[in-house]
This record gives structure tokens, sequence and C-alpha cells, in this order.
């Protein structure tokens, strides 16, 4: 054999060889004198991942050239020839920056997208990977007001905590394209995009976004009727205003919100517990009305909707942003009030069960409400439906207290059916009968008319509510399980789209005897033809809520005159900057005081929301918008920043976005080719973001109607807790297993399995694992836990096993003694080459699948192999790919390795392994023989043999012949490669 001239440990290997230079780890442990010098250590592999890490950092490794703009590469250069090969758009869901870090199942994800870029990078493909930091938020300001530190101060060092540690675990990004929602730079550009939201309007007939110029146009020239039939140039600068309002895409507006006066500030549902509380604090919240900012997302309800098609992503996101736009299709029926001038119109999607209506229930928040309560109880109303109240009005208002300190989530949940009896009715439109209307919170005043029609016997919520009170049912579709048609004998509503409609007869129209979806176009064509109702389509979706009543946020770029009027600051005087302040904090009230209103921290700085500003008609004070945005905002739109991150003139230039994240023939709405993140941001973070897209699709600024085209969520990393038996969580890692138990200072503990957080005393992090085995241990360890979808348990104690491999993989390659390659020149042999060829093949499947962790088992098995015949040495037709195939999972080690073996430069951009056909296939196959379904022995035969020749080699075989016994198979079947099954 010939081996390859021996090479002195280069000086890679001879500085991360000396324990002391443990570098990122801190580590400084004296090495065990029984230990080689060279062995693949903590303390080398720390040595060794800081030095790659500050040569990716030095030469721009990792930079992704734009076709235009200051990050467009020269010509002629390595970089500028990327931008022929095809490319490839790879992000995360951005993080929060916490002050507690990253913890162990935080950089699942990331180091996911990380074993990707780096695979597409060396399988030919142009890859842009950036990370930035959704900085804005209410913990870094409830923190600011608990120790007077500005949150600009604990966000920037928070972000800095974050980048060390994704450093640490050599994740790839562009370090030119990083950036937090809270730069100046960048949240100018999230102002900009809510200007030009408020300066759109929605076209119903072109289903598009235009300028707001051109719905002014439409109302001068009179194409467009103004609200009250008046010339355009009659109404008055206030009442224009108040026109367009109603069209722009973000207005201003009275809207019902979750005030939480402990806190001093409106919550969005997603901030509000079942309880009705405040999830941070657990303050009381009440539904109020108060002037907000909103976004008019419902117009875009169909587009997003329907749009859901042609996205890649997991069936349940699609199934849970279906039900969040909640489009359904019904009728609108008109009730009127007894003895009274108004009217109740309801939306149902049940228009045949109308005959079955025998009572109406109203949201309590109901603009009607008022207007119909009498001013005594009508004779003969039952206690129960009174509230124990002397009069209507009494029990309105005491039930609606009640109903205020409820979320919206917890109406919907609540399974004890509340309300009070108004003391007015409704006539039912199609027989006539008076029947009782309700105010119940079960019923929201924000979904399709904010009034039911009852129908107990075939709705379930109904069904319960009418037996708390004591109402009447009437069955009018027919039951086909047998539990007869009267409902008073039933345990629970009967339900059905398909059967036949019974007691459904009236003079001029009759349902009796009609399926269900015939029934609901009869009578809706009845309806419409008495004008008592008309086919129609309501939706869940409500316009988002965007205002917050918070420091720590984006500015309004809105300034309001003497008049009230609101006004666009100039694109000019963008950003608007958060003033200095030295209180962070709204001003908070009782937290039962459900009559206060909110005084946002910004309306403190008292010269900064008074200003005088020229906005093209002479300088005039205004007062600035003293709300601010949620933190949605930012992370609405930063993908497209990514793209270019210094553009001053453009949030992204055209060519560039259209480059990255145009349609394409496998995304035709084009969008970022991977997005990976939390399950949890499945509706509102992507409903959000798609919403900002299509909006500055619209309007020309965008290639792609949507933003993100395959997305896929991580499962979670989980771990056990401990409690001891006061109920105290205790120190996971001081807990010992014994005896079938678990003890805690020689106490017995209780285990739970869960998430992993501080409170549970059971958090293990990154810098932990990296100070133990490695940064490329760590990846390699959270790659090989188990599918990237599905959630798993951390166990520490496994980690050593990705150790190992690692160890295996460098002890084959480098000699612990000296530190130089042990490779030789000598050709494998066939079994061995099959063998790499095979894990080539799959290895690049299991890639392009996201099956990062059968990917690993693929290449522990060739490494076990590599182990075996590297007595004498490595082959280098095996250590060179099998460096490059562990390069994704173990980027640090596999640089190392390359430069070990002579090659100059980092391999981020060297082709990923190739397999050749012909190795791909076997030269015998073992079949399996089935002998009346069970296995009695195995043949081998060549793997272009006939079946004629299986047949006659399974036949032969000393043990199925045994199991034959002399008798004659009555059939022999041939599964070409799989198996032979004979049947006596």
């Amino acid at each position: 054999m010939t081996e390859s001239a021996p090479q002195a440990a280069s000086p890679a290997a001879q500085t991360s060889a000396d324990p002391s230079a443990a570098g990122a780890s801190g580590a400084t442990a004296a090495r065990p004198a029984d230990v080689p010098p060279f062995r693949y250590t903590a303390a080398l592999a720390a040595g060794i991942e800081q030095r790659w890490q500050d040569r990716w950092e030095e030469e721009g490794t990792f930079r992704a050239p734009n076709p235009t703009g200051p990050l467009a590469p020269a010509p002629g250069t390595a970089e500028a020839a990327r931008l022929d090969l095809p490319k490839s758009y790879v992000i995360d869901m951005f993080p929060y920056p916490s002050g507690a870090g990253l913890h162990v199942g935080h950089p699942l994800g990331y180091i996911a997208t990380d074993v990707l870029s780096r695979y597409q990078r060396m399988a030919g493909f142009n890859v842009l990977h950036a990370m930035g930091f959704d900085a804005f938020g209410l913990p870094a300001e409830q923190y600011a007001v608990q120790t007077g530190q500005h949150p600009r101060k604990t966000t920037d060092e928070n972000i800095d905590r974050y980048r060390g540690q994704m450093r640490r675990l050599g994740l790839a990004y562009d370090d030119r394209r990083t950036f937090a929602t809270t730069d100046p730079d960048f949240y100018r550009w999230t102002q900009w995009i809510f200007l030009r939201i408020r300066d759109a309007w929605y076209d119903a007939e072109q289903r598009r976004a235009r300028p707001i110029a051109e719905l002014v146009a439409q109302f001068e020239s009179g194409e467009r009727a103004t609200p009250d039939g008046r010339p355009w140039a009659q109404l008055s600068a206030v009442e224009r205003a108040a026109v367009l309002d109603g069209h722009r895409l973000a207005y201003r507006s009275e809207a019902p919100v979750n005030w939480c006066p402990g806190l001093g500030t409106v919550l969005a549902n997603e901030e509000v517990t079942p309880e009705g509380r405040s999830e941070r604090g657990n303050f009381p919240v009440f539904r109020r009305d108060l002037a907000q900012w909103m976004m008019r997302i419902t117009a875009y309800a169909d587009r997003l909707l329907d749009d859901l098609d042609t996205l890649d992503w997991p069936e349940p996101v699609k199934m849970m942003q279906r039900n969040w736009i909640g489009r359904s299709q019904g009728a609108r029926v008109t009730f009127a009030v007894a003895e009274h001038a108004g009217s109740v119109t309801v939306f149902t999607t049940r228009p045949d069960t109308l005959f079955g209506a025998t009572y109406m229930v109203l949201a309590p928040e109901h603009e009607l409400v008022n207007g119909i309560l009498p001013e005594s109880w009508p004779a003969g109303v039952p206690a129960a439906w009174t509230g124990g109240a002397t009069d209507p009005a009494s029990a309105v208002a005491a039930y609606r207290k009640q109903a205020a300190a409820k979320s919206e989530l917890e109406r919907q949940e609540n399974k004890e059916k509340t309300g009070v009896f108004t003391g007015a009715y409704a006539v039912n439109p199609v027989n006539g009968e008076r029947i009782p209307i309700f105010i119940a919170d079960y019923v929201l005043a924000g979904y399709g008319t904010g009034a039911i029609m009852a129908v107990p016997a075939h709705d379930h919520r109904d069904f319960a509510f009418a037996r708390a009170f004591e109402l009447p049912m009437r069955c009018v579709v027919t039951p086909d399980d047998g539990r007869g048609d009267d409902p008073t004998t039933w345990d629970d509503a009967f339900v059905s789209n398909d059967a036949a409609c019974c007691n459904s007869t009236h003079d001029g129209i009759s349902l009796d005897g009609l399926a269900v979806p015939a029934a609901k176009q009869r009578i809706t064509e009845w309806l419409a033809a008495q004008g008592l109702g008309e086919g129609t389509t309501t939706y869940k979706l409500r316009d988002w809520l965007f205002s917050r009543q918070r420091y720590w946020g984006e500015p309004f770029p809105i300034v309001y005159d003497e008049d009230g009027a609101a006004h666009p600051v100039p694109d000019s005087m963008l950003p608007v900057e958060l003033p200095e302040v030295d209180d962070f904090s709204p001003v908070t009230f009782d937290a039962d005081d459900a009559t206060s209103s909110p005084m946002p921290p910004l309306a403190k700085a008292t010269d900064w929301v008074h200003v005088t500003l020229d906005l093209g008609d002479g300088p005039k004070r205004y007062r600035r918008e003293t709300n601010t945005m949620p933190n949605w905002a930012g992370s609405c739109w930063y993908e497209l920043r990514y793209l270019d991150p210094t553009n001053a003139d453009a949030l992204v230039d055209p060519a560039n976005e259209a480059y990255w994240m145009g349609p394409t023939a496998s995304a035709t709405t084009g969008g970022v080719d991977l997005y990976v993140g939390g399950v949890e941001h499945a509706v509102l973070h992507l409903l959000y973001a798609r919403f900002w897209h299509k909006v500055l699709f619209d309007l020309g600024y965008l290639a792609s109607v949507e933003p993100f085209h395959r997305l896929v969520n991580q499962g979670y990393v989980q771990a056990y807790a401990y409690t001891d038996e006061r109920g105290f969580y205790v120190p996971a890692e001081q807990v010992v297993e014994a005896d079938g138990g678990w003890t805690y200072e020689g106490k017995p503990v209780r285990r739970e399995y869960g998430k992993m957080g501080k409170s549970l005393k059971n958090v293990v992090t990154p810098d932990e694992m990296c100070d133990a085995y490695g940064a490329d241990t760590f990846r390699v360890y959270e790659m090989s836990m188990g599918p990237l979808e599905v959630s798993r348990p951390w166990e520490t104690r496994a980690v050593v096993g990705s150790f190992r491999f690692l160890q295996r993989v460098w002890r084959s390659l480098v000699d612990e003694q000296t530190g130089a390659p042990r490779v030789v020149d000598t050709p494998v042999d066939d079994d061995t080459r099959r063998l790499l060829h095979r894990t080539i093949d799959g290895v690049r499947t299991e890639m392009a699948g996201l099956r990062f962790n059968t990917a690993v088992a693929k290449l522990i098995e060739l490494t076990n192999r590599l182990v075996q015949i590297s007595a004498d040495g490595a082959p280098r037709e095996v250590a060179e790919p099998l460096t490059l195939m562990v390069a994704p999972f173990a980027p640090h080690l596999a640089e190392e390795l390359w430069a070990l073996l002579g090659h100059d430069g980092s391999l981020t951009y060297q082709a990923f392994p190739v397999a050749e056909e012909r190795w791909l296939t076997a030269d015998a196959v073992v079949y399996p023989v089935q002998v009346n379904g069970k296995v009695r022995g195995r043949v081998e035969v060549a793997s272009d043999a006939d079946d004629a020749t299986v047949q006659a080699a399974a036949l032969a075989d000393e043990k199925v012949a045994a199991a034959l016994a002399g008798r004659t198979p009555r059939k022999v079947i041939v599964v070409s490669g799989r198996m032979v099954s004979i049947v006596v």
C-alpha cells in the first residue's frame, strides 16, 4: 500500500490540543496524563470551534450575494458566479431576546436550518440564511418599570448574549443582514409600510388594494356615490376624512378592546387568559370601547383563505388559519321586534332550521339592547329569566358587568350557560311566533351580526342554554339515530347536514321532506322574495387591533391637528423615534376599575407629544399619537429586510426581492423557500405577515404574493422536572435515580414531563453542552434526537453518544499522539465502496427531506465501517467524502479535518459528494422464503436473477425443503427483490 506523506500537526491542531487554549468554552482544566495530546476532547473541540468561527467571520464566508445594490459582488468573482446558481432562501422565526438566554430547546430549529443551508451551499445553491431579533415587547418594558433601566439597554444586552450563543453554535448566518426591530433604521420602514397601508383601500371588484387617491378620484368624478348621495365637493374636510376612513386599510375607530386597568394597557386576545385575566400580572381584564388604530385585514379574508392552497405548509396549520378566518355561508334573516319599530338581523348557516327557532340571543354589547328594554317585566316571566333583578334594565346592566370581566376566549369556551331575558320579544318571520330575546355572553358582538336565532333542538350550545332556562325546543330535522322527535327526551341536540326536514310548514312555504341542502336553498330564496333576508357569507375574522398603550414599541407616524384630524408624518421625517423618558410605566389604576381609560407612557413626554411641523401648508402645532404599534408589526415584514438591509431608499430593491422571493414554477405565489418555527405562531404572526405582504404586492412594491412558501414547525425539546413533598421544584441536575424512583438530597421527589423552564429548575443551556462536549457534539445530538417536526425528550446522558461518534471520525483520520493525518491512498473493497455510495445517496435524500436524524444514522454506519478498515490508516476514498458529509452537522470538526487532509480554504462551497449509480445496485439479493406465511429460510441470488432462478433457489434451500417435508407446493409467488412465498 502507498501511504500519503506524513504531515506535521497543523497550527490549528497544535493550538487546539492545548487544554489551556480552550477558547470559547473557558475550560482550563489540565489534560489527564493518560489522555493523548490530540484526542478529540471538549477542550480540543473548543479551540477548533473558536478558531473556525473567527475565520468565517473574518472572511465573510457565509455572505450571500445580491443581484444589485451594496451587497452585489464585483463582476467576475466567485461570489458573482453564485448568482447563476439556483437560489435558496432559508430563515427561522426570529427570536425575542429574553434575559434568560437560550436553553437547549431554542436552537433546535436554528441548527436544522443551518444544517440544511450548509448542505445546500455544497449542493450548488446560492443560499441566503440570516437571523435578526424581534426586540420590541412588554417584557423589556416591565423590566424597565421595575429597575429604571432603559429597555434599549436591556434589549441590546440580551441581543449581544444571543448573538454570542448563536456564534458559539457555529450558525452560518450572513452577518451583514442582521438587525433588531428596535433599530430606528429598521422601524423607519415599519412606519413607512403603515403609512402605505393607511393610504390604501381595498377594491372588492378588482380584489386588490389601491391607493386612496384613486378612491378620491372616483368620488370626485361621481363614479362612486358618497354615503349620503351629496357631491364630493359639498362635503366638509371632516366629512371627507370620515368617508375615507371607512375605506382605509389602516383606520382609527372605537373598538371593543381588552382593557387591563392593573397594567394600564390594552391587551391582545392572546395576552388574556381563559379566566379573563392578564397573562402578565394576573389582573382582571374588561371589555371596553376605546379609540384604537385598526387594520382592515377582513378585506383580505377570501384571499388569505384561497391562497393557502398555494402554500407548502403543514395541513394542521392551514386548518387553524381557515378556522380563525372562519368563512361561513348561510343567510341573513330579519326578525321584527314585537311592539317595537326596530328589527334584529341574524346570520345563520342553517336557515333550514328557522321553524325551530324558539328564542333569540343578542350579545350583551349589541347596540339594539338598550332600545328594546321595557320598563317592567312582562306578566308571567319565569324568575330564572330575570337574574333576580326587579326590572329589565337592572338585569341587563348587571349581566353586562359580569360579561365584561370575561375574555372572548372564555366566553366561547364557557360550558356553563348564563344569560338574562331583556323583556322583549322577536317575531319569527316564517310562522309569526313571538320568541323571547335574551342576552348571553356566548354570543359575541364581533362575530356575524352579534345576534343569533336559537334552535335548541339542533345546536349544542342552544340546547344547553334552553335546558338551563327551561325554554321550548322543536324538532325540525328528523333524527336518523332512533331517538324520536321529542327533544325533551334527548340528552343533546341532533345535528345533521343531510337529514330530512320536518315540522317546517306554514303559509306559502314548506320544507318538510327536503334534505338539508335543498331546504337551505328553498328557504333562502323564499326569504329573499319576501324581503326578509338574503343568502350571504360571513367570517369569524375581525379587524386587527393595532394599538398598544406602551412605551417600548414603534411610534405611529401620525400627528393630530387642533381639530383632532389625523395627518401622516411625511416620509422625509421618518423614522419617528421614541423619545427618551425617565418613567416607562403607563398610568395604572385600581385593578377592578373598569371605567378607567388608558394613559400611555408616551403621553408623559410632553415636549415630544406637542410639536411644530410643516406638513406642506406652513408650520403648525400638532399632537403626536401616544399609542405604539404592537410587537407584531416588525415581524410582519422582516423577511423582506433581510434581502436588502442597508437600502436607505426603499424597504427592498425590487430586483433583490424578485431574485430571492419571486414566483417560480414550484412556488407560484413566491416567498421564502423554507421558514421554520414553532406551531404557536401558526395563526396570528403568519396571518398578519401574509396580510401586510399582500397589501405591498397589490401596491406594486413586491413580486411575491405570499411571504413564506414552505413552512415547517419544529417540535419541542422537553425535559423532566422534579418536585419535593411540598410541591416545590428542585434542581433536575441534582436528582438521583435509584431503585425505580428519584431522590434529591436523599429525599424522594416526584417526576413530571413537559416543557423546559427556569421556574421548573430543569433548564439545560447550550453553553453547558458546549463546555462539556463542544458545539459540534451538541449540534449532532439535537439533529439525531428524532424527526424535526416531532417533540423529543432531552437526555443529557445521551449526548455522549454523539460525542463518541465525532471522536471516532476524528480518531480514524488523525493520529492522537502527533496530530498528523493518518490517511492512505489505498483503494477500498467493493462492499465498503457500495456502503459509501449508498450512504452518499441516502444522506442526500434525507437532507432534502429534512430527515436529519436518519442522515446522521447513515453517517454513523459509514464511520463504523471506516474504523474497521483503518488500522493502517483511513482510505482517502472514504475519508474525504465522509468529512464533507459530516460538515453540515459538525462544521468545525469537518473544516479542521479538511485542512488536515491537505486542502486550502473552507469547505463551505466544496461540492457535496455524488453517488455513482453503479455502486448503488447490489450484486446479490437475499430473499426471505415463507412457507404458509412463516419465514423458513433465506436464499442469496444474483440481483439480476429472473423469477424462475429465484424460485429454484428457494425450493433447493435445506431449511425450506425440511419445512416442505416432501409436500408439493400449490403455489410459489416471487416478489422481485423482496421475498418468496410458498403455499402448501
